[in-house]
């Protein structure tokens, strides 16, 4: 099993930018950051990557976690790993929310392989979701990925984008072969930890640049409805005045 523990540095905060959920806007000191890579065949096979941060209020940092698999044993020591890590954030360090995009599906994965392997513990029953996707689409009426909602909040990631097939590719190959994780390259391993990493890291940045972004879109898109508008009364003028020209 690889773990990975890292510490980042940020940019003060502006809570006036901050996500406000029921009318708070320092919930962000509450909630952990989570993304899965898993691989799924038909139902849900291994969690290859685990990848959660928080804020560290007293360091001022955020404090990455992962673990990623190296054979199929570790299926179930990840599992576990999961579960002790949200009991020690909830625990320990009182966080009560989790935040991530669109995290349905890798509640889903996550759930069904606890359940397949007698772990008793469910993220959603101790931890309050917060899905940016769907905070998204609430303000902004369209749907969004995760790479463009980066891209809206001039986040450029490190490194190469990887395709979720090619990453379940991976893990289908660790799962079935025992050895094929010691003949993998070390960058090919450090590529998916950068991956996993910048998932649960942008979406800090996103959650706390929330309202800078968010209300900027808002007035271009409203400057654009009222343009098209515009253009509407213009033409529907036009073809008024060629019928009383007729």
């Amino acid at each position: 099993m690889i773990i990975k523990e890292n510490q980042l540095d940020i940019d003060e905060i502006n809570t006036e930018d901050v996500l406000a959920v029921e009318d708070n806007n320092m919930q962000y000191k509450d909630a952990i950051f989570f993304d899965l890579e898993h691989y799924v065949y038909k139902k849900p096979k291994c969690v290859g990557v685990f990848g959660c941060c928080y804020y560290d209020e007293v360091k001022d940092k955020l404090i990455v976690t992962q673990y990623m698999i190296e054979n199929r044993e570790e299926g179930k020591d990840i599992l576990l790993m999961a579960e002790n890590y949200f009991k020690v954030m909830q625990e320990k360090y009182n966080k009560k929310y989790i935040v991530t995009f669109s995290g349905n599906n890798d509640f889903s994965v996550i759930n069904y392989l606890f359940n397949q392997n007698g772990v008793k513990y469910n993220i959603l029953e101790n931890f309050k979701h917060i899905d940016l996707q769907r905070e998204y689409e609430k303000v902004i009426k369209r749907g969004v990925g995760l790479k463009a909602l980066e891209k809206i909040f001039d986040i450029e990631r490190e490194g190469e984008l990887i395709a979720g097939s090619n990453l379940a590719k991976t893990f289908h190959k660790v799962m079935k072969d025992s050895e094929y994780f010691s003949r993998m390259p070390k960058e090919k391993v450090e590529k998916i930890l950068q991956y996993n990493e910048q998932d649960v890291v942008n979406l800090f940045h996103i959650y706390v640049k929330w309202n800078k972004y968010i209300n900027k879109l808002r007035e271009q898109i409203e400057l654009e409805n009222s343009i098209l508008e515009s253009e509407k009364l213009s033409e529907t003028e036009i073809d008024n005045n060629s019928e009383a020209t007729i």
